[in-house]
């Protein structure tokens, strides 16, 4: 099994510090006492460029050019993503100073387009969906030999995501139960990694929607599934995983217990959390507080830590939204 240690996640910490944003880890009156516990959300969703993503794409760039490779400083380097994972690398690529050209597939939506170009990437459309955008990217990563960003089955992306765990114990020393929504599963990898390492006592939640639960099914099965993935809400954790994921045996070793959300209960949780906290959210966010929500009876007097992840949401979703809750 791929292994990822918490000391990889400190040299990330104090490779990224200088470019990213300390989050906050702020205490929600409302959902301690939905719970009766002590709920802390962990503020990614403010995160420069409104997301986690920014996290691993700064810790792997800036990896590649402490290697001095000179393919990577002269040619720079691919990705594919049409939302927070494109963007992410997008601003760090700019930062570090190195061209970046993001893959997205024709459908994706000329908002998207726009704030993956505002943050100083160049833009390739093709292919119907991610997958073949995915797909076109890595191969021509391979013939050109430019370097690939993976939005989530890569140790070094991973380890960056780790960092939010580091300044959650920092934050918070006797947290108890964290929270996080899972896609391809890099994110809670990483938190999990870090925490478990240094306090093994922490539980780790992992949320996802029940349209779109590949990883939970997969781990269940014990082995990656090829499964359809409907529409849902929460389009940041939406898809399937890669066969060879290094996420997956981690997920199947450091998670402890996965939740299953409804369509619903993710619309609702957007709507109390900006009713409740005056921010917006996305719906990726939104399964990790609806899950806590919905399981809330069993982590009662404990000190719990939901990760909101990502604050890109379309303006359309959140009008219906509102006109669903409001």
């Amino acid at each position: 099994m791929s292994s990822l240690s918490s000391e990889d996640i400190l040299k990330a910490t104090d490779r990224i510090k200088p470019y990213v944003r300390r989050t906050p880890l702020e205490y929600s009156h409302w959902l301690s006492e939905v719970g009766k516990s002590n709920v802390y959300v962990k503020l990614e969703s403010e995160q420069i460029t409104g997301s986690f993503k920014l996290r691993g794409a700064f810790n792997k760039l800036l990896s590649l050019k402490e290697s001095n490779d000179e393919s990577f400083l002269t040619k720079g380097a691919i990705t594919a993503s049409s939302g927070n994972h494109g963007a992410g690398t997008a601003y760090a690529a700019s930062e570090v100073g190195i061209p970046i050209t993001v893959y997205v597939p024709k459908t994706t939506s000329p908002a998207k387009l726009k704030v993956v170009k505002q943050f100083g990437g160049t833009v390739s459309c093709f292919g119907v969906d991610c997958v073949e955008a995915e797909v076109k990217a890595r191969t021509v990563a391979e013939e050109t030999k430019i370097h690939y960003v993976p939005p989530y089955n890569d140790l070094v992306v991973a380890a960056g995501h780790g960092t939010i765990g580091v300044e959650i114990l920092e934050d918070l020393p006797n947290v108890d139960a964290v929270f996080v929504s899972v896609g391809g599963g890099g994110l809670i990898v990483g938190i999990a990694a870090y925490l478990k390492s240094v306090k093994p006592s922490v539980k780790i939640i992992g949320c996802q929607p029940s349209q779109s639960a590949v990883m939970t099914e997969s781990v269940k099965a014990g082995k990656i599934l090829d499964l359809p993935s409907g529409d849902t809400l929460s389009d940041g954790t939406a898809g399937g995983i890669e066969e060879n994921s290094v996420t997956f045996d981690l997920c199947k070793s450091l998670v402890d217990e996965w939740i299953l959300v409804s369509e619903r209960e993710i619309s609702k949780a957007v709507y109390q959390f900006m009713d409740n906290h005056h921010k917006i959210v996305e719906g990726a966010a939104g399964v990790a507080i609806a899950a806590y929500v919905k399981v809330q009876e069993n982590f009662q007097g404990q000190n719990v830590v939901i990760i909101s992840c990502g604050a890109n949401i379309g303006m359309n979703k959140l009008k219906e939204i509102i006109l669903q809750w409001g």
